[in-house]
């Protein structure tokens, strides 16, 4: 079996490692040899230099000029030795890089999938709409000229004016959010957002930090911000409004300190994020992370698989269409609508095929209804007996349900 993305990464980790420890051990020992070496020529030139200017070197001093050089020579081919060491180790890491990962993901792919003059224009759309969604706004202009993509300039004004009031967030500005909840507030409402409740909020505990002088300021705010919000959010209201009395002495040390968590910053950031995208009816994330981050989930797997197969020399099951050989788990932040599958049929419900619950709480598809109650049926009157439990009912009975 395959090696797992942890345990290949592990492997090429434990290189890495002897890299860096080896790097470390040679420029220690380089260091302390080089540093000794020239204070040894240092001391051998300052002797010379205390003779006299026309005497003639000693035997004696041939001899300590000869050891000095054999010295340096020695020491410089150990440096090229230990140099040349290292490169060994260095190239490990590439070998263990290519025998623990596979740099040929071909073989879970189809060809197809993106040939054609169309399905190249579409891929280069999605492409186009994540770098306006990320804020890359030249990038996108410059792909949508070469690709010969019709972009309207209304289409991308939201996602301008989006990025500009995500990067005041970032820097803790509210009122560029502000203004835009503002000139949204009926459809917010109408989605039950609690998005400009939280930015006055927040900006209401940003003016009680700053202590007993910003009191009279943060109650006039309140008066005229928050009091809208009442009948919605009394208690976190109630709680905004405590905070005044422990302003003398520090909130920090309040049953409210909890207002003053950072992230509450994290959390209107997100919440930016998903109230803006409902109102202008995009998805959260954008199409094309959601793919690359499920096919990057899904890849292991499909890898494995692929080996297996090839290993019991296995075909055919590699050829569907529509779906995948294996069942792959892609997480619950990758679960965008419930998906119902019959559990006698062992089909996903369809709008053709819809769940149906029985009375007694079991749901099956229609189609299984419609078969269990066919085999059950005699001249008398139509009855089911739910395949999970022994309550006998009649199939009239039964009730479309939606997930």
């Amino acid at each position: 079996m395959r090696k797992t993305i942890m345990e290949a990464c592990n492997a090429v980790e434990r290189e890495v490692a002897k890299v860096l420890l080896k790097f470390s051990a040679i420029d220690d020992h380089g260091e302390t040899v080089l540093r000794d070496l020239i204070n040894h020529i240092e001391s051998i030139k300052k002797e010379l230099e205390n003779g006299p200017p026309d005497h003639e070197l000693t035997q004696c001093q041939i001899q300590v000029l000869n050891q000095a050089m054999t010295k340096v020579r020695d020491t410089v081919q150990r440096l090229a030795t230990d140099h040349r060491d290292l490169h060994s180790t260095v190239s490990k890491v590439g070998k263990a890089i290519d025998r623990n990962f596979i740099a040929d993901f071909a073989s879970t792919s189809r060809e197809d999938v993106f040939s054609g003059p169309e399905k190249t224009h579409l891929l280069n759309q999605v492409i186009c709409q994540h770098f306006y969604r990320q804020g890359m706004l030249d990038i996108a202009d410059e792909l949508a000229s070469e690709a010969g993509i019709r972009t309207e300039e209304g289409r991308k004004e939201p996602f301008t004016e989006l990025n500009h009031i995500l990067d005041c967030l970032k820097q803790r500005n509210l009122e560029p959010a502000l203004e835009w909840a503002r000139n949204h507030r009926e459809a917010l409402l109408a989605q039950n957002s609690s998005l400009e409740f939280k930015l006055h909020r927040l900006h209401f505990i940003r003016l009680v930090q700053q202590g007993p002088a910003k009191q009279s300021e943060a109650i006039l705010y309140a008066r005229k911000n928050l009091t809208q919000f009442v009948a919605r959010y009394e208690k976190e209201v109630q709680s905004l409004m405590g905070t005044l009395m422990y302003l003398p002495n520090g909130i920090q040390s309040s049953p409210y300190s909890h207002l003053l968590n950072p992230t509450l910053w994290l959390d209107i950031h997100d919440v930016f994020t998903k109230e803006a995208c409902t109102l202008l009816g995009l998805s959260v994330d954008s199409p094309l992370s959601v793919c690359i981050n499920a096919g990057c989930t899904a890849l292991p797997a499909l890898l494995n698989i692929k080996q297996v197969m090839q290993q019991r020399q296995v075909t055919g099951i590699w050829n569907g269409k529509d779906e995948l050989p294996i069942e792959i788990d892609l997480g619950k932040q990758s679960r965008y609508h419930s998906v119902f599958a019959c559990p006698i049929l062992r089909q996903q419900s369809t709008e053709n095929n819809p769940p149906m619950k029985l009375v007694c709480g079991h749901v099956i598809s229609r189609d299984a209804l419609n078969k269990l109650t066919s085999a059950n049926k005699n001249q008398f009157v139509s009855r089911l007996k739910c395949p999970y439990c022994p309550v006998e009912q009649n199939p009239e009975d039964a009730r479309l349900i939606y997930f």
